[in-house]
């Protein structure tokens, strides 16, 4: 857009010049814009040289417009119309809004929380378009650049201010393994777990993670035991849960996994040992620019809501010992 031009004039040469269409009188168009008569004739002067063509002549008839001013006339109602609801912002109506949002999710939320929230869309916003990344490095740049909407992963040590963040829940992990895996019914101890491979699903920003910062943290010692059990890595859920269950390698989750039915057959999760005393902590992530997007605003109230529903059910469903 060449923007040299539009530097030479003023928002309020506008107004005055959809006045003076309107008027064709110097004078009333002066009350009516609350300046002097002498006020106004500079004004009008200003236009002239702007548009370089008089807008304006004087006949028996009074002040008439030239083919130029009645040119301008066709379309400066609609560019001051425009610039006034722009200024104004609009109301959001998510049943008609046709457009794109990103979100990074791991695979672990993504399986519990991603089916609810998708349903509840289709009702609310069924042109929205939502694309979701389960393998993306660098997320809060990414948020920064806006090359994504949201992020729901697991906790970062340090978030800046430009981030606005909200905690999603967390659980203490277990133990994935196969039905009848060797471990069933054995001591949960480290010198158990050393004897099979440990399998990861692969954690973006791992550097980053927060329970990654903790001392004596859990993939610490799971390290320990890939180097001498070996192991596997896959970014892909369904893939690792096959190889579960037609092996004896071991995956640490989180147990809210084992409410899925399609994850949970022919899968068990065991107890890791007694030092695991942590939780994992999630959280639903975005960038201070959207702070006044009602799409952003929006969708986040509505993962939100979901998150609510979601663990309604889940205490509702846990045993009454222990609620």
């Amino acid at each position: 857009m060449e923007t040299r031009d539009l530097s030479r004039i003023d928002l309020n040469l506008l107004i005055a010049l959809q006045v003076m269409l309107e008027e064709c009188n110097v004078s009333r168009a002066a009350e009516r814009l609350f300046i002097t008569q002498p006020a106004m004739s500079k004004t009008l002067s200003r236009l002239r040289e702007v548009f370089d063509d008089p807008l304006f002549t004087r006949s028996s008839h009074g002040m008439r417009p030239t083919p130029r001013a009645l040119d301008l006339a066709a379309e400066l109602e609609t560019v001051l119309q425009g610039i006034q609801h722009l200024l104004a912002g609009h109301d959001f109506d998510p049943s008609v809004y046709r457009g794109e949002v990103t979100i990074a999710i791991s695979e672990y939320i993504g399986v519990w929380l991603l089916p609810p929230l998708i349903h509840r869309l289709s009702f609310l916003a069924p042109r929205l378009t939502v694309r979701t990344i389960t393998r993306v490095e660098h997320q809060l740049d990414q948020l920064a650049l806006g090359e994504l909407d949201l992020a729901v992963h697991i906790k970062h040590a340090r978030y800046g201010d430009e981030f606005l963040c909200e905690a999603m829940g967390g659980a203490k992990p277990v133990l994935l393994a196969r039905e009848a895996h060797p471990l069933t019914g054995q001591p949960s101890s480290w010198d158990n777990i050393l004897r099979y491979p440990i399998m990861r699903l692969y954690m973006a920003d791992m550097e980053e993670l927060e329970f990654i910062q903790t001392r004596d943290s859990i993939t610490r010692r799971l390290e320990t035991v890939q180097e001498m059990q070996g192991g596997f890595e896959t970014s892909h859920l369904m893939t690792a849960i096959e190889v579960l269950r037609n092996t004896d390698h071991l995956m640490p989750a989180p147990p809210f996994l084992m409410g899925n039915p399609t994850l949970a057959y022919k899968i068990q999760a065991l107890e890791l040992p007694p030092d695991v005393d942590y939780s994992i902590e999630y959280m639903l992530v975005r960038h201070r620019r959207t702070e006044n997007s009602p799409l952003h605003n929006w969708l986040w109230q509505q993962i939100l809501d979901v998150r609510a529903e979601l663990r309604e059910k889940l205490a509702s469903a846990a045993p009454p010992g222990s609620r």
